[in-house]
């Protein structure tokens, strides 16, 4: 885990594990599939009010732990409670506490949005009213029209709404914006702050560091079944040592050395992936004109030069040497 101080040391979980009341408490979580270990002694830590983020590539386990969080799973191994309970004695007492939003939900096409929240608020003895549901997720004017008719936009604010029929303590979100629209994104956003104001606790997994940075208290970084790092999303992007990176390429796919980019001035990291490299800096004014030079000096074309703020993927791929979006 890197610490909340922005050295970029690994410590252990415990170092950033945040005082409060725990929403979710997961201590050496393991699930295999046959000689696959999709999680491998997870220890997690969620406390009540916060909103944590769970980031990884695809087949990092992020949807393996959250469906054993939600009790659609069986652990092979560890301990785990949400809310302070445990699935294995306390289940009829937890469902009615949690929304879920899976990362494909499926809701009948032939209903009407009114039909389909008023279908699922039937399920609660509490919760919010149809037309206050309607009303928290914009779709008062929908109300009548089909699933099959919404956009992409509207269908995930409906099934926000329906996993918030039961007005939950906590919020499971599964890549609740993939393949919306900006918009449509910064719309569920909002509606999840208000969530979160009225005292929820949310539990996300994304692809989308501005969706991280947005709407994260903490972030977890999982690889292979581990949490790899731990922090809040400024912290983490800190732990690099440098607020910037240089990306570049020439055009006959030359490998510039490592130990040569190194030498530049104040780069804090180097990268290679094919044949693109990534030099971490805080003086972009400093590194990209030595860069040029140094090109110019080997007889290297440019085919392609950039620059961007430090990322949580750059956090990712400098301690997996991997794209969060690799499969």
């Amino acid at each position: 885990m890197l610490d909340d101080t922005g050295s970029g040391v690994y410590h252990g979980y415990n170092d950033a594990v945040p005082t409060g009341n725990a929403a979710l408490r997961c201590a050496g979580l393991i699930k295999r599939y046959g000689d696959v270990t999709a999680v491998d002694g997870l220890d997690l830590h969620v406390v009540r009010g916060e909103c944590f983020g769970l980031l990884g590539p695809n087949g990092a386990g992020k949807t393996t732990t959250i469906e054993m969080l939600e009790g659609l799973l069986a652990a092979d191994g560890g301990d785990l409670e949400v809310l302070g309970m445990r699935w294995s004695d306390a289940a009829a007492s937890l469902r009615p506490r949690l929304g879920i939003q899976l990362q494909e939900t499926q809701l009948a096409d032939k209903l009407t949005v009114r039909e389909t929240l008023r279908t699922f608020r039937s399920f609660y003895t509490a919760g919010p009213a149809v037309d206050a549901l309607l009303d928290l997720v914009e779709l008062t004017a929908k109300q009548d029209a089909r699933v099959s008719m919404l956009s992409g936009g509207q269908k995930q604010r409906l099934s926000i709404a329906c996993a918030l029929a039961g007005q939950p303590d906590l919020l499971f979100l599964d890549e609740p914006t993939t393949g919306l629209d900006p918009q449509s994104r910064r719309q569920l956003w909002a509606l999840l702050e208000r969530f979160r104001s009225d005292g929820g606790t949310i539990l996300i997994t994304t692809h989308y560091m501005d969706e991280a940075h947005a709407l994260c208290d903490r972030v977890g970084i999982m690889d292979r079944g581990r949490l790899i790092a731990l922090g809040t999303p400024r912290s983490l992007v800190r732990s690099l040592g440098a607020e910037h990176v240089v990306e570049f390429g020439v055009t006959d796919g030359t490998i510039v050395p490592a130990e040569d980019l190194a030498w530049l001035p104040d780069v804090r990291d180097v990268r290679h992936d094919a044949a693109r490299a990534s030099l971490s800096t805080s003086e972009v004014h400093l590194t990209v004109p030595a860069l040029l030079e140094l090109l110019r000096r080997r007889g290297a074309e440019l085919s392609h030069l950039g620059t961007h703020s430090a990322t949580l993927e750059d956090v990712f791929v400098t301690l997996t040497g991997r794209q969060l979006r690799d499969d």
